[in-house]
């Protein structure tokens, strides 16, 4: 995949260990970065598909400590593809337990794709835990989202969704979910690995503007494939253990803190309608929309803007409580291109 220039240089953690929730879960977590600096949380997408390296480099590490950690059932946590005990409630009392487990008191929180559903549940149920939020391609989880990733893809990736659909009989793509949640959690891996590699080809093709073979691998990969499909679908039938629309009914809980909200104009995954309505709900926060990206992160455009918004995030912390500087008139300090004006 290539590396954007703008993301600072590789770093390598300085502690990492694991979480024990109780139950069967072990939570994988890494810490990165200055071990004084002002504390960022960076949630993974999927949910399901973990964390990498190059997640790390988002963020400044001479100002932040950068913490990262696999949701249940994905990456280094174990057991792998768990869907015992796996909601959204789970992962928001993980991410408080770290919290807790570390000594911090509050931070940042960053999160893409189901990484801002996940960032805005969380926030939404502990405001008081968090400094402020940068969400990238917004994902609300709601029944029309999760049916345009079903069906609604193929009006732009008619090929990908032919692919996807035709891995199930044809009597059963009525119903696309239910069939690839009984395949998925399926425990013969000749009928599971089969549909875990077809969802993860599937989302992969349609995540980027322009095609990517190392993202598409990386999605159909043995370490990725079950676990962001298996629990993805789990997600999925369950409507994300949240009541219909609750992320935007409960807004009101974290509009008084600062937020960026970074969204690729061509957006197939998660289409840019999504980000628009949290963004009008969230006037205070600021919106920028890329218009030459689609879905993932590291897109150049997408890229720069998350770089600048956590660059622009040093000048917010670092003041004063109660002076005049915003998100919008902060400066950023790396070589990625500025901010644009606000979106109307």
């Amino acid at each position: 995949m290539t590396v954007p220039s703008c993301l600072f240089p590789e770093i390598t953690p300085h502690r990492h260990g694991f979480l024990e929730p109780g139950g069967v879960h072990r939570i994988y977590w890494e810490e990165s970065g200055n071990p004084a600096g002002m504390p960022v949380l960076f949630l993974h997408g999927g949910p399901g598909s973990g964390t990498s390296p190059m997640q790390r480099r988002f963020f400044d590490p001479a100002y932040y400590r950068i913490i990262l950690f696999d949701q249940r059932g994905a990456g280094k946590s174990t057991p792998y593809a768990e869907l015992a005990d796996n909601t959204t409630p789970h992962l928001i009392a993980d991410i408080e337990l770290l919290r807790r487990t570390l000594g911090i008191d509050k931070w940042l929180v960053f999160g893409g794709s189901w990484g801002s559903t996940l960032a805005l549940a969380y926030g939404e149920a502990h405001p008081e835990s968090c400094l402020g939020f940068v969400l990238r391609g917004i994902f609300l989880c709601r029944k029309s989202e999760i049916d345009w990733f079903l069906y609604g893809m193929r009006a732009l990736f008619p090929e990908a969704w032919r692919d996807f659909a035709g891995a199930v009989p044809e009597h059963e793509r009525g119903d696309l979910l239910a069939a690839y949640h009984a395949r998925l959690t399926h425990p013969d891996p000749a009928v599971h690995m089969p549909a875990a590699r077809a969802w993860g080809h599937y989302e992969a093709a349609c995540s980027a503007l322009l095609p990517n073979a190392a993202l598409i691998s990386s999605f159909e990969s043995d370490a990725v494939a079950l676990s962001l499909a298996r629990i993805e679908a789990h997600y999925f039938l369950h409507d994300i253990f949240l009541p219909e629309n609750g992320l935007l009914d409960n807004l009101h809980r974290i509009r008084h803190l600062p937020a960026v909200i970074v969204q690729g104009r061509y957006d197939a995954v998660c289409p840019v309608v999504t980000a628009d309505e949290l963004a009008r709900a969230w006037p205070e926060a600021f919106y920028e929309v890329i218009p030459d990206a689609g879905h993932s992160a590291f897109e150049p455009g997408i890229a720069q803007a998350l770089v600048s918004a956590t660059n622009a995030f040093k000048d917010i912390l670092g003041t004063v409580a109660g002076t005049e500087s915003t998100i919008a008139a902060a400066k950023p300090k790396r070589r990625c291109a500025p901010a644009k004006k606000k979106a109307q």
